[in-house]
């Protein structure tokens, strides 16, 4: 039954309460419990008894007791209505969160008692703390996502323009990470992501927060930083943490980071032109050659807004008919003959002129029109092929750099520059693709598949710029390669340790079965050196710089031998 004292119901009263669903209490000026039902014991874990004549504030954390007694009794000096939720603990200790709806008893116009009603509303809150913390907080590493980290960084802002400090905002990319999740696996990409996530939160004060704001990307807010001197520190504090071993499971791995850093107010005034300030330093640090930060400056912008307008007009430069192929020769070291070239596109816009490669592919496959574009060139490499066929009767080999993008993307045998050179009646070794190292030692089956189809084409492969990238024997024995191009970079130190570097790559491919081309020959003494240890083939500005097609013709018919 109601447990009460001093307080008179009727029969019928007192049997609704006993069976009323609803916690229900009463409760005197000195907040005191007069009366309590069995749901609200129930609630709370504790006995008729055990409250009856205690105080109201035992359900209350004991630093609370006296804040929630003053606003009773400030409640009862006014009167009316009070609901709200409130985090009460239960008499085993477990805190949980209840719904209270209050009203004033008032006896002859003074307030005397409280009438409280209150629903356990714990399991509620619960589920609404599961899913807040899933919508703001990875699940992998555990700390803040982009919506959470984009609340945080809205909020330090404010307190930084408000006490007139600065705030630094770091962006993280991780190097390479791709490479963990395709050798070791998911699994391991997560741990790696854990332990990158637990070391730099680490190396932080009090001052700062972190976050992961999606795949290999973090972030890092710096509240109060001492400019520029601590940043600096506190960037390259970062990249040795990073740069240190991680053990996975018995595997040693090893990652870099490219970081950017943008100060508000100086670079932003606000919170997503901050994030774009910190995305482009990031840029940068990466075309600076990762495993490095780097700041905003307003070049980065100009810089920015010139691969934005760059991009926007890729997009009609197809069906402008902008695009051209220059053909570089490739000489045949032996005797000096032209058989080979290289196809290198060329964008002619309209009011920049000539724009070379370097400045537009990495756009074309950041927004997926190199997939077009790469086609585009195929099949008109290959009309020209047709051509110079038809007209010198020669053996001639067109080379073609394709990108990783496109082997990770489409089927080859979809390429229609592929069912092209079939219906052409020509021999699949007319044209040769060039691909990166990078491509082979992240080879997923698509890309693997596509290497095979090429092959059963009869189209041959090179690898471009061998020697800066993995260097890997075992794609050379994997992958059925035919040519390694050898970079500029060792022919231009053929006095020094490049020499050694030509004469192992050439001995090796040979041994191998596989035919060598040196890039960036531009005088005789590199031609001669080359020619000496053996490599097949030379390119580079001694011979010729690339050319338009009717130039290559002209060059095609006096040097080829078979006009």
């Amino acid at each position: 039954m109601v447990a009460r004292q001093g307080l008179n119901e009727s029969g019928l009263v007192l049997a609704i309460l006993d069976r009323c669903p609803v916690g229900i209490a009463v409760i005197d000026y000195s907040g005191i419990y007069v009366s309590v039902n069995p749901a609200y014991c129930s609630i709370y874990g504790y006995t008729a008894g055990e409250m009856v004549g205690s105080s109201f504030t035992m359900v209350f954390p004991e630093e609370d007791g006296g804040v929630v007694l003053s606003r009773h009794q400030k409640f009862l000096d006014v009167g009316g209505s009070l609901g709200g939720e409130w985090r009460v603990r239960r008499h085993d200790g477990e805190f949980i969160y209840v719904w209270s709806e209050s009203v004033a008893l008032s006896v002859e116009g003074a307030s005397l008692n409280r009438l409280v009603y209150v629903l356990d509303i714990t399991e509620r809150k619960r589920s609404e703390e599961l899913i807040w913390k899933q919508a703001h907080y990875d699940a992998v590493t555990g700390l803040p996502n982009r919506n959470l980290f984009r609340i945080l960084l809205e909020e330090g802002r404010s307190r930084a323009e408000l006490e007139g400090h600065r705030l630094a905002l770091f962006l993280i990319d991780l190097d390479h990470f791709k490479e963990v999740n395709d050798i070791l696996g998911h699994s391991a990409g997560d741990m790696l992501l854990g332990s990158i996530a637990a070391r730099i939160k680490n190396s932080l004060g009090d001052n700062a927060a972190i976050a992961r704001l999606g795949g290999d990307e973090f972030a890092l807010i710096i509240n109060e930083p001492d400019y520029p001197e601590w940043v600096d520190g506190f960037a390259q504090r970062v990249l040795d943490e990073l740069a240190r071993p991680f053990h996975l499971d018995g595997e040693v791995v090893f990652v870099s980071a490219s970081v950017g850093v943008a100060i508000y107010p100086d670079d932003s005034a606000n919170v997503d032109d901050l994030f774009k300030s910190a995305d482009q330093a990031m840029y940068e640090a990466k075309r600076a050659g990762r495993n490095c930060f780097s700041y905003f400056t307003p070049a980065l912008q100009c810089a920015a807004l010139n691969r934005l307008h760059l991009a926007n007009e890729l997009r009609s430069a197809l069906t402008n008919d902008e695009f051209e192929v220059y053909y570089q020769p490739i000489i045949d070291l032996r005797d000096g003959s032209l058989k080979k070239a290289e196809a290198l596109l060329r964008w002619n816009h309209p009011e920049r002129g000539v724009v070379g490669p370097y400045e537009f592919i990495s756009i074309a496959e950041s927004t997926g029109l190199i997939v077009k574009i790469g086609n585009w060139v195929a099949n008109e490499v290959i009309d020209k092929i047709i051509f110079w066929r038809e007209r010198f009767l020669c053996d001639l080999q067109i080379s073609i750099n394709v990108s990783p993008i496109q082997f990770r993307v489409s089927n080859a045998s979809d390429f229609d520059w592929v069912r092209k050179i079939e219906d052409a009646g020509l021999d699949g070794r007319s044209l040769l693709v060039e691909i990166t190292e990078g491509l082979l030692l992240n080879a997923d089956p698509l890309v693997k598949k596509n290497l095979l189809f090429l092959r059963e084409s009869g189209i041959e492969v090179a690898i471009d710029d061998f020697g800066t990238g993995y260097s890997s024997l075992a794609y050379l024995r994997k992958f059925d390669i035919d040519y390694l191009k050898i970079d500029r970079s060792f022919v231009e130190d053929l006095d020094g340790v490049g020499f050694d570097l030509c004469e192992a790559i050439v001995a090796m491919a040979h041994r191998l079965g596989l035919k060598v081309v040196a890039e960036g020959i531009e005088t005789t003494k590199q031609r001669d050196v080359l020619a000496s240890i053996g490599c097949d083939y030379g390119q580079g500005y001694l011979f010729s710089r690339p050319v338009q097609f009717d130039s290559f013709t002209a060059m095609l018919s006096k040097r080829s031998g078979c006009a």
